[in-house]
């Protein structure tokens, strides 16, 4: 308590900078966040391999954030109780807003295994700017892929509160883009992505 209580005393002194900040070259989209969801193994990081070099080729400048690379420095500290796996969405969400605003178009691959923190995500980045993509497979079918082996590990007791196994995977109600990664090729799926980059933001 204590300490919670010196923290809110803590942002009580702090003020942020209004910074002006430019708009997106002509002819140039605004700077988006491309946000996949999605259970492990469902294929969120393949897809987004396959989607930078298309939008590089068009003359935009990316960054990738994926949730394994985020847990192993950003977020190190961070465990896998609900707690620390809203924080974990809530510092990715914190540093794509900011790379957004430095003109990268940015593309997230995380588990962000429930609404909530999902749409506080959105909140942070801005409805705007922010593009949820759900990455659904079924469950048996990211057990077969399961190329981490986590899932092996996760139905024998060996890792604890496992998203889809014995933690609860919240699937979005009203996506952007909603993609069968079961059913449809990474190449078909890179290019609903872009397609409707594309139509619907000016891509």
């Amino acid at each position: 308590m204590a300490i919670q209580q010196q923290s809110q005393a803590s942002r009580n002194n702090l003020f942020t900078y209004n910074f002006t900040h430019d708009t997106a070259p002509e002819g140039q989209p605004t700077p988006h966040v491309i946000w996949l969801t999605g259970l492990s193994a469902a294929g969120k990081s393949t897809i987004v391999d396959g989607l930078n070099p298309v939008l590089c080729a068009r003359g935009l400048k990316t960054c990738i954030l994926d949730g394994d690379s985020l847990r192993s420095g950003l977020c190190r500290d961070l465990g896998f109780t609900d707690h620390d796996r809203d924080e974990n969405v809530r510092r990715v969400a914190e540093v794509a807003a900011l790379m957004a605003d430095a003109g990268l178009t940015v593309m997230v691959a995380l588990i962000s295994p429930t609404r909530a923190a999902r749409h506080y995500a959105r909140s942070i980045i801005g409805n705007e700017r922010f593009v949820e993509v759900f990455v659904d497979a079924p469950l048996a079918v990211a057990e077969r892929r399961d190329p981490k082996g986590l899932y092996r590990r996760a139905r024998q007791g060996e890792i604890r509160g496992f998203t889809g196994i014995d933690s609860m995977y919240e699937p979005p109600v009203f996506p952007e883009l909603h993609i069968h990664s079961d059913q449809v090729s990474v190449a078909t799926a890179v290019g609903m992505i872009d397609e409707w980059l594309r139509h619907s933001r000016g891509f």
